[in-house]
């Protein structure tokens, strides 16, 4: 077993999960669409406590219903109803807050000469 006993499963397929993530912010409500309300409700949950598909999460989020988000995530899924919807274009957001893979262009650090007296 691969998993940790704390780690919940991914309510879609990771397939479904990898769209979501490379999808443009109307491709993402197209995706969602057709997925079962308590189920998007789960995803949404689901997303939104990792940080780096948070954003996602809240998107999702604009497209349940509270009774669902609640359900499925308790106080944090009525909290994320009410700020999927309080945020600015919830769904346009995500992609402008997606951090950007940067690469360094010199070395991290300087490393010493090593020296070859071994006494």
């Amino acid at each position: 077993m691969d998993r940790q006993i704390n780690e919940e499963p991914c309510p879609v397929p990771e397939s479904v999960l990898g769209q979501l993530y490379r999808a443009s912010p109307h491709g993402l409500i197209d995706i969602i669409e057709p997925v079962p309300p308590d189920v998007r409700a789960m995803l949404a949950v689901y997303c939104y406590r990792r940080a780096h598909l948070a954003n996602i999460g809240l998107a999702i989020a604009a497209n349940c219903d509270e009774a669902n988000l609640s359900w499925h995530g308790g106080n944090l899924g009525a909290d994320l109803f009410m700020k999927s919807r309080t945020a600015e274009t919830v769904s346009e957001s995500f992609h402008a807050q997606r951090r950007k893979v940067t690469l360094s262009r010199g070395p991290i650090r300087e490393l010493a000469p090593l020296e070859d007296n071994l006494v």
